[in-house]
């Protein structure tokens, strides 16, 4: 609680040592940045680039507990970005078996699509349009209320590693950010900011059972009162490069009797691979935690490289 404490009396110090007006560019400037994440990636969306996955579990003393190394490729098929695997663990797999988890991702994001379509439609038809008093009054043509193009939808569906780099679904929040200064960055003066989230980690999920759901929600408001969100941003393209989360301080979380998580860290970084567009290029996350047998650290890493251009004529051979 002492950490948590200095960390609040921080935040606060920060805050009332801006005048408004600064405080308040801020505030505009995430605004922007997160809006441009959202949209970064819809520039260009015919590319093909490889992936190469690992981890790795170390016991007491270093020693290697488990390790896996993965190579993929991805490209465009159907409007939606499939993940095709090349080797795991140094071997290369069949024709049959990489054909199959092809199909397999295929249909698994077409889902992902439609349940992400029928979210939005849901979110439309709930919320009330805002009043414009300059818009007829007469019914919509039949050409405006016509059903949308399935290939359309389909050609904007967020590929699925742009959602596993951007893993933290940063929330908007005035008044939740602190600017430390500026700072270098591969070549680039950027702008290093906190954030010290509130609503973070909200599922927003109901639970039948009220014990566990205000068990579940004490849990999540615990965890944003503890983490810590530090992001590298260029001010001029309004554009992420670089973020780390960290979790300061996790002793609130139950069965520490049993095990202890003493250190939890991510981080995401961006690149360049086209003119003006920006595509994650690395993933990085660090997991320490202390056993009745010993410490236990865990090291997850994606590198995503080899951006290339593609035509829809494009197949992996």
């Amino acid at each position: 609680m002492r950490t948590i404490c200095a960390v609040l009396l921080a935040v606060v110090a920060v805050a009332t040592s801006l005048p408004a007006s600064q405080a308040t560019d801020l505030d505009q400037l995430m605004a922007r940045v997160l809006a441009r994440r959202d949209e970064n990636w819809k520039k260009l969306q015919q590319y093909v680039l490889d992936e190469r996955e690992s981890f790795v579990l170390t016991g007491p003393g270093g020693a290697r507990l488990y390790g896996l190394r993965r190579d993929y490729t991805w490209f465009q098929r159907e409007g939606v970005f499939i993940r095709s695997p090349l080797r795991a663990d140094g071997v290369t797999l069949s024709e049959t078996e990489r054909r199959k988890a092809e199909a397999d991702w295929l249909r698994r994001e077409k889902r992902r699509g439609e349940r992400q379509q029928a979210r939005a439609k849901s979110g439309a038809s709930s919320s009330s349009p805002p009043s414009d008093p300059s818009a007829p009054s007469a019914a919509p043509s039949s050409a405006s209320s016509a059903a949308p193009d399935p290939s359309a939808s389909a050609s904007i569906l967020e590929p699925a590693f742009v959602s596993h780099a951007y893993f933290l679904r940063f929330k908007f929040e005035p008044n939740h950010y602190a600017l430390v200064g500026r700072e270098q960055l591969d070549g680039r003066s950027v702008l290093r900011i906190e954030y010290y989230p509130s609503a973070l980690f909200t599922e927003g999920r109901t639970r039948p059972n009220t014990r566990v759901r205000d068990r579940d929600e004490e849990i999540e408001q615990k965890l944003n009162k503890v983490s810590l969100v530090t992001l590298w941003v260029d001010p001029e393209r309004h554009q992420i490069l670089q973020y780390t989360f960290d979790d300061i301080d996790m002793d609130f979380m139950p069965g520490r009797s049993l095990a202890r998580v003493d250190d939890v860290k991510a981080t995401m970084r961006m690149g360049q691979p086209f003119p003006d567009v920006w595509l994650p290029r690395d993933i990085e996350m660090q997991f320490r935690m202390t056993l009745a047998a010993g410490p236990l650290d865990a090291r997850y890493r994606v590198e995503y490289h080899d951006y290339r251009q593609a035509d829809v004529t494009y197949r992996i051979r």
